[in-house]
């Protein structure tokens, strides 16, 4: 909880009389503060008392005006009006003594009145008391006990005026009556007197006790405010008060110990000491402490001002607020405030602030900061006619490093991708990542010839050296695409875009390349944007078919099966090559439906072929991901009554480099079937050989490319398909050539030792109803 300084209690039945009347100051009580609790309600009632008085003389005009002289009675009534007019005016001069010190002078002026008042009354009795009867006198002697009583409740806060009233009524009024063999009645205005007197004591006691409870909840009720709505808003947690010299004064232990010092040693220390460390003989503060020490000259009230201070050495954070004190007076005598240390929190929203612009693996600026940054560099470019530039960066071959090795590894290699990429930077180059291994690079002013040409080369030239890791020494690439502000596009987000679809032709060309923005890539964009519409829809249109090209046995060139082959037949973009959309397929991931209709259909058209005729289909590494791939199959080859011995799936290598575990569990799942796997494009990409020692691959097909190659008497080529072919029979797998276009290059496969051949020389991809045909002549397989 936070500590407040309670205001000075005052015993209100330890109050000398003297001082109740407000003759003496004695005794502890704050006298000034008292005084203007008195006096500062009589500006309210005074008129209601001068009303009173002149009611009641003109009742006792009344009833003496047939005893006594009229010009007496009119005389005595000018003289009470005159006198409480006065009055008022005096009353109403000390309207403002709770702000101020009330002057002795002004307690005994305010006094006259009444002491008149009393004596006016007085000679009342003495002048016209023996020209009235005795009814008459007891009435005027009513009134006067009245106006004793009413003056208490007029004059409840300051009894000084009641015991002067009572005091100049009493003696000349007792005298009058004892003069006039009236005993009885003199005592018994003796003893009202007396009671008068007496009651405005104690009523008076009992106002100023009310008026200083009051007071002090009140002062109570503002400190505990502002602790509470400070603590709540800000949580402050300790409460701090200087002097007019900014010394510290009632210094609280909470105080205390956010100074790491003792109430003792704090109190009467300047504040700007306590908290400036070994800046307070250097006179070198922070700017923060400035600003406090200027507010504090000033005399401003200030909230929530962030201040740092040096707390034994420590560099802590404050956050304070304060208000100027003054006395009744008006004079300025201090500050007094509210504090809290915020240092944890101001370090978290400083981490806050910085995981909001950077980015964690690599701390490197993240896609927010570069987009700033961009779009300040397209501003200056646009108002100064210069240029501006964004590079793309994106990792070639990091997802085949990322899947095989994990992802701690990946990351690894990221952060010294970063370290790289930093080393490359100067003042007008800024590099971020986007995500993934996707990295991007503003150049704030490109206006130099070939300074994007030469940071892409330094770029592709840097990422291309080989990196240690955990062991490894991995060899990863990369591809970059800029483009050119304004030039390419008057907006982030359309050099961003640009920059991108420069990017994707650098891939596309093979990755390790430099592609700068063109137009024609937006009509090419269009194009992909336009055919993966129409792809979507192509299922439910029914534009897919399939067509088979025969793969045959070496020797005797018999038919063993047919690889079927997707063809699609777009009512928007007529026949698509399957080298268009299949990549589009696998980008969108709609090659998942693909692939299991081709499934479904290459199984049902194998039921119309001879038993021994296999169906080879192509399987994506998608699809191997999906977790109901096993289920696939085998619903398709229920459905369509095929055994399984009869299906063989053909992969490629990159289910390798993909989440292998999850591929090889499918896979071995298939086989159990008895279904056969055949491994496709062998030597064109991961080439895992402990793979094949895993997974019981039925079949290896060698890529067109080596096929090409050992035609042209290409060694490697050569080489590698000998080698192929020695590692499956030892491996008891068959081999199937690919690509083999003429009767000279089906006779160097058959010498090579290969078991089954694929290519155009034997029959190109066709319908299904070709397909059948060659059953019946098996002449016509090499049309």
């Amino acid at each position: 909880m936070s500590e407040a300084a309670t205001p000075k209690q005052v015993s209100t039945s330890g109050l000398p009389i003297s001082g109740i009347l407000g003759l003496t100051d004695r005794g502890d009580a704050d006298w000034t503060r008292l005084r203007g609790l008195q006096y500062s309600a009589l500006a309210k009632v005074s008129h209601y008392r001068a009303m009173a008085n002149m009611a009641f003389a003109l009742f006792v005009v009344r009833v003496l005006q047939d005893s006594v002289a009229f010009q007496w009675l009119a005389l005595w009534l000018l003289a009470q009006l005159a006198l409480h007019v006065r009055g008022v005016m005096i009353d109403r001069s000390l309207f403002d003594v709770d702000h101020r010190r009330i002057t002795r002078k002004e307690v005994l002026k305010q006094a006259t009145t009444p002491l008149l008042s009393g004596l006016l009354w007085s000679s009342a009795v003495f002048l016209f008391a023996p020209y009235a009867g005795p009814g008459e006198l007891i009435a005027l002697l009513l009134v006067i006990v009245i106006t004793i009583a009413g003056s208490i409740f007029f004059n409840t806060a300051p009894p000084l005026g009641v015991v002067v009233y009572a005091v100049a009524l009493g003696i000349p009024i007792t005298a009058y009556l004892s003069l006039n063999g009236l005993s009885v009645a003199a005592i018994a205005w003796a003893m009202a007197a007396l009671l008068g007197v007496f009651g405005a004591i104690q009523v008076a006691r009992a106002h100023l006790s009310a008026r200083i409870a009051e007071s002090g909840v009140a002062e109570k009720d503002e400190v505990v405010s502002l602790l509470l709505r400070e603590f709540e808003e800000n949580e402050a947690d300790w409460l701090w008060e200087i002097d007019t010299l900014r010394r510290a004064r009632n210094v609280s232990p909470r105080f205390a110990f956010a100074l790491a010092t003792s109430q003792a040693e704090a109190e009467g220390t300047p504040i700007i000491e306590l908290v400036a460390g070994k800046n307070w003989e250097d006179g070198t503060f922070p700017p923060s402490l400035h600003d406090l020490a200027e507010r504090l000259k000033n005399r401003e009230n200030f909230s929530n001002l962030l201040v740092q201070v040096t707390i034994r050495g420590e560099e802590r954070w404050w956050e304070l607020s304060g208000t100027p004190i003054r006395d009744e007076n008006g004079k300025f005598t201090g500050f007094r405030g509210v504090g809290s240390d915020v240092t944890e929190q101001r370090e978290s929203s400083e981490k806050i602030a910085y995981l909001a612009r950077y980015d964690t693996l690599t701390s490197l600026p993240n896609r927010l900061q570069l987009t700033e940054t961009l779009g300040e560099a397209l501003r200056f470019a646009q108002q100064w006619r210069t240029r501006c530039a964004l590079l793309m960066v994106d990792l070639d071959r990091f997802k085949a490093v990322n899947d095989s090795l994990g992802h701690m590894t990946g990351d690894k290699l990221l952060a010294q991708v970063s370290a790289r990429l930093q080393s490359l930077m100067d003042d007008n180059l800024l590099c971020g990542r986007l995500g993934g291994d996707e990295f991007a690079i503003v150049i704030r002013d490109a206006s130099t010839a070939g300074l994007v040409k030469r940071v892409a080369h330094d770029v592709i030239e840097a990422l291309s050296e080989p990196y240690q890791v955990d062991q490894h020494t991995l060899y990863v690439g990369a591809s970059v695409g800029s483009a050119i502000g304004p030039r390419d596009g008057n907006s982030v987000e359309e050099l961003m875009r640009n920059a991108d679809l420069a990017l994707y032709q650098s891939k596309d060309l093979g990755g390790g390349e430099h592609c700068r923005f063109e137009q024609a890539l937006h009509a090419s964009a269009e194009e992909r944007r336009q055919l993966e519409v129409s792809l979507r829809k192509a299922l439910p249109r029914d534009e897919l078919i399939l067509h088979y090209q025969p793969v045959v046995d070496a020797r005797s060139e018999s038919i063993v099966s047919f690889e079927a082959l997707v063809r699609w037949d777009s009512a928007d973009h007529g026949f698509v090559s399957p080298g268009k959309f299949i990549p589009l397929a696998e980008d969108t991931r709609l090659i998942v439906p693909i692939g299991k209709w081709v499934l479904r259909k290459a199984c049902m058209e194998a039921r119309n072929w001879p038993e021994h005729i296999k169906v080879n289909v192509n399987v994506s590494p998608e699809q191997l991901l999906e977790p109901d791939f096993c289920a696939e199959v085998v619903a398709a080859l229920s459905d369509s009554g095929l055994r399984p011995e009869r299906l063989e799936v053909e992969v490629t290598e990159s289910i390798f480099v993909r989440d292998a575990n999850i591929a090889r569990k499918a896979l071995e799942d298939v086989m159990a079937l008895g279904c056969s796997v055949a491994l496709d494009d062998f030597g064109t990409g991961y080439s895992s050989l402990g793979y094949l020692r895993t997974l019981s691959f039925s079949t290896i097909k060698v890529d067109r490319m080596f096929v090409q190659g050992a035609a042209q008497q290409s060694q490697e080529s050569l080489a590698i398909i000998n080698a192929v072919v020695a590692m499956a029979k030892a491996m008891r797998m068959s081999t199937t050539a690919e690509g083999v276009e003429n009767s000279e290059e089906a006779e160097l496969i058959r010498s090579l030792g290969c078991d089954k051949i694929q290519g155009y020389y034997f029959g190109r991809p066709m319908p299904c109803e070709e397909a059948r045909r060659l059953f019946n002549e098996p002449r016509q397989i090499r049309a």
